[in-house]
């Protein structure tokens, strides 16, 4: 009888006890799902913050390209619409210039389609004189003045044999040595082409005076064979030595020559002219030596 009361009394203990547990079990699980839910939480909101500041990142860097773009859009355009648009060149101010050489250049008249027909080399006489008197011919006299280190064929002979020519057109050095393969490195060339002087009022004048300027050393210079083949009979408007610190001095010489000999330019070869002496404020006329 003791034995059965005892185990009825125990069955509501045990009952508390595991009702006990039981509840204790499910706030352990309870506050793990709470912190197992804080740990996940935290570690989502890392990454769309990292998200959120990579994507900031890419905008920054989208409009600082698109910055420098129109950094470098504009100053193409700046430097490219005055030589492409006449009207924009005007207005940026590119045909204006001081100096002798611009003085001279708006002295001289301006006539655009000068006719070609007629026109023969041969009419200028080149290197057909003798004006010095020194035996040799123009081609000569202007290898002996451009070059230096300069060797004549022989003693008191006024033909060079070799020399050294820093050519005005190319900027570079170049070896002369006298020979049928060789010779024709340098050349020499008519500043004002003769062609183009043809054009310019060469057709209108007497035997002599074709004669004289064909043979002019203020419109002759010793250059690179190649660079004065490359130029041919062309104007400013179309051909410049690609020595850029030259051009400058060479617009300066084509105006010098046309005023000398009364000669014209074209509307497209004033603009060039201009846009050049633009660069060079104060540019003056070679000397006629």
């Amino acid at each position: 009888m003791e034995f059965g009361a005892a185990r009825g009394r125990s069955r509501p203990i045990r009952a508390k006890v595991l009702g006990k547990f039981v509840y204790f079990s499910k706030g352990i699980s309870v506050a793990a799902n709470r912190r197992s839910s804080r740990r996940s939480s935290g570690t989502s909101r890392k990454p769309r913050t990292l998200a959120r500041g990579k994507r900031s990142d890419a905008s920054i860097q989208r409009v600082l390209i698109l910055l420098i773009l129109a950094i470098v859009v504009g100053i193409i355009i700046g430097f490219a619409l005055p030589h492409v648009n006449d009207d924009a060149a005007r207005l940026t101010g590119r045909y204006t210039a001081t100096g002798t050489a611009a003085e001279t250049l708006e002295k001289l008249p301006v006539q655009d389609g000068g006719a070609v027909e007629g026109y023969d080399r041969e009419l200028f006489g080149y290197r057909t004189t003798d004006d010095d008197g020194n035996g040799c011919d123009v081609r000569d006299d202007v290898l002996a003045r451009d070059m230096t280190n300069v060797v004549f064929t022989k003693r008191g002979s006024c033909k060079v044999k070799s020399g050294d020519l820093q050519d005005p057109y190319t900027g570079q050095l170049i070896h002369f040595k006298r020979g049928k393969t060789t010779s024709s490195a340098v050349q020499i060339d008519h500043v004002v082409a003769l062609e183009n002087a043809w054009r310019s009022g060469a057709s209108e004048w007497d035997a002599s005076k074709r004669l004289q300027f064909g043979n002019d050393m203020y419109n002759l210079l010793a250059v690179d064979g190649p660079a004065n083949q490359d130029k041919g009979s062309k104007s400013a408007a179309y051909w410049l030595p690609t020595n850029g610190e030259y051009r400058c001095d060479y617009v300066a010489r084509q105006i010098g020559v046309k005023d000398k000999y009364g000669l014209s330019v074209t509307t497209p070869e004033k603009r060039a002219m201009l846009s050049i002496l633009h660069g060079c404020p104060g540019q003056s006329i070679p000397a006629d030596q």
